[in-house]
């Protein structure tokens, strides 16, 4: 079990892949703070059931694209915490489209979310694991950041730009003993995904060598390993959790 007083920040943790992080996270005995852009109360349940599992935990309205915003945020969970050992970054968006078609607005939306704001919480919460010289960093990336998508420009674009992050970060920090790793999920069942068509599903199901979905505890087992002591000589590196897609 984790040492009770360290906390672990979720980013999007209101629902889907988040909440699963969240819970696995607390399951392991570390403190919470739900990260979501979404009014206070619709986080409440997401900080029921984490609060059921034995742990602190605590609902945080921020949008990641606001560095101010951000920077508020992440010294209010230290104030309230005492500490932070572990950020997941997971909020995303997606606003699909063909390149021909995109708007900017559309594109910067994307990038702003998905990856500045990963750049935003990394940039405020470092100093605070420098400190203690220790910490776990994981980002959530997507196998389309590794191999791209056909109307998903803007969100391959942001979700390989988390892996350049990963990366750089992993040697920045290293001599502070906190490791940087990103996650790159195939398909999963989330609300995200439950706008594809059922032909669109079908197809995605057949590039799957294991045949079967992705399921939001697939990642969150992920995250939990890697902020876990037998990952500590693990960083900058990329773990495709996919069901065999990208090999």
């Amino acid at each position: 079990m984790a040492d009770e007083r360290k906390t672990a920040i979720v980013t999007g943790a209101s629902r889907g892949i988040g909440l699963a992080i969240a819970k696995k996270l607390a399951k392991s005995g570390y403190n919470v703070a739900v990260v979501d852009a979404c009014p206070l109360e619709n986080s409440e349940n997401a900080v029921s059931e984490v609060k059921a599992l034995g742990v602190d935990a605590k609902a945080y309205q921020c949008n990641v694209a606001d560095f101010a915003a951000v920077e508020a945020t992440v010294k209010q969970i230290n104030e309230d915490f005492g500490g932070i050992y572990i950020l997941v970054n997971n909020a995303g968006i997606t606003r699909d489209g063909l390149l021909i078609k995109m708007s900017e607005e559309n594109f910067d939306a994307v990038i702003n979310v998905n990856l500045k704001g990963t750049f935003n919480f990394i940039k405020h919460v470092a100093p605070i694991m420098m400190k203690k010289r220790e910490g776990r960093v994981v980002s959530i990336s997507s196998i389309v950041g590794i191999e791209g998508q056909a109307g998903q420009v803007n969100y391959s674009a942001s979700k390989a730009g988390v892996i350049g992050v990963t990366k750089s970060c992993a040697r920045e920090f290293a001599s502070r003993n906190i490791t940087f790793n990103a996650i790159a999920p195939g398909y999963v069942e989330t609300p995200m995904t439950a706008v594809l068509t059922d032909k669109q599903k079908e197809a995605i199901f057949e590039m799957i060598p294991l045949k079967r979905y992705g399921q939001p505890e697939d990642i969150a087992n992920a995250v939990n390993f890697l902020c876990s002591e037998d990952a500590s000589y693990i960083t900058g590196q990329v773990l495709s959790v996919d069901g065999g897609m990208h090999m």
